[in-house]
């Protein structure tokens, strides 16, 4: 089966290695995003697609805008393809593009559809504060994620699972997926399935004003903003910026889910439940593991923090470094 594969950042890599290393599939090219200037040293950095990409000697399309971009079009039609395989690309395709290949243009998306259509599902469904999310492969339509089902896989979600970590366990389960769909469609072994338009909830591109904390909101709702942000949170401290990175909400701490740097902090919990202050409030500090703050509904101890300008730390070291005081407050994010 010959394959041209879109795809951009790290999420698309395991798929992109798993066809590549398959007997059955041979990749014709990569289509992927341009290069773009990084932070440090502001240089054009590749894709992680196109790095992978460059190693196998692929050949390479980075349209800024692929359905504009007649080159690009004529080139990819010339190919001959049976299937166009779609991760995490970052464009929406045309219609011309998506009647190209012989079989289909198949998509592997980060949520159990029709939940969570859009550019960022793995974000929304930790904000959310979902128990479960997984992959869907799909056939692509003009729409925006719509496209008739082929086959789903499940995944239940950690209480401490941030962005990073739930997208590296579906990129892997994306991969494999992926695979089983392009070998059953090979042989006519899948029916696809229409989308039920009425149980849809969408996924949008995440804006400034969502990585703003609010201490007035409950634990668990901050908890799961600042996971499902994961690193962009910010509150204020002192006047100053502050991201907040990883948390644990104290009203949901079942043993089971409490991690093992943290047990001691189950024999805390009787006397912590009565402890109370304002929203953003350090209402106490424990030895070795960092601050517990007030929110609107329940406590918050803070994991691992960042200040303006330096590596993210611990929520011990910030303690000691800051010389963080109880009764102190964390203010809104800006």
């Amino acid at each position: 089966m010959k394959i041209v594969f879109f795809g951009t950042p790290e999420f698309a890599v395991p798929t992109l290695e798993k066809l590549l290393n398959h007997s059955e599939f041979e990749v014709l090219g990569v289509v992927t995003q341009p290069d773009k200037r990084r932070e440090r040293g502001n240089k054009l950095t590749p894709s992680p697609v196109k790095a992978i990409a460059t190693i196998h000697n692929l050949p390479i399309w980075q349209p800024e805008r692929v359905k504009k971009d007649t080159k690009t079009l004529s080139q990819l039609q010339q190919l001959n393809a049976d299937v166009f395989v779609v991760v995490a690309y970052g464009q929406i395709l045309s219609s011309k593009i998506l009647n190209m290949p012989k079989l289909s243009c198949i998509n592997v998306h980060g949520s159990i559809l029709p939940k969570y259509r859009g550019a960022a599902p793995i974000q929304w469904c930790l904000f959310n504060g979902e128990k479960e999310t997984g992959i869907t492969t799909m056939l692509m339509d003009v729409g925006m994620d719509t496209g008739a089902m082929l086959l789903k896989a499940t995944t239940a979600i950690g209480l401490l699972e941030n962005t990073q970590d739930l997208a590296e366990i579906l990129a892997k389960i994306g991969a494999d997926l992926l695979i089983e769909t392009l070998l059953k469609l090979e042989h006519q072994e899948i029916i696809a399935i229409p989308q039920d338009n009425s149980a849809a909830t969408y996924a949008p591109l995440i804006q400034k004003q969502d990585y703003e904390l609010d201490w007035s909101k409950s634990a668990i709702q901050l908890h799961n903003q600042i996971r499902g942000f994961y690193p962009n949170c910010t509150a204020t401290f002192r006047d100053q910026p502050l991201k907040i990175t990883a948390t644990f909400p104290l009203s949901f701490a079942d043993s089971h889910e409490i991690p093992p740097e943290l047990q001691k902090l189950i024999h805390k919990l009787p006397d912590l439940s009565n402890i109370s202050g304002s929203p953003g409030e350090v209402v106490s500090i424990v030895k070795g593991i960092g601050a517990i703050a007030q929110t609107g509904d329940g406590l918050l101890l803070l994991r691992e923090v960042q200040l303006a300008g330096k590596r993210p730390q611990s929520g011990w070291d910030f303690v000691n470094g800051t010389r963080l005081a109880v009764g102190e407050v964390f203010g809104a994010g800006e």
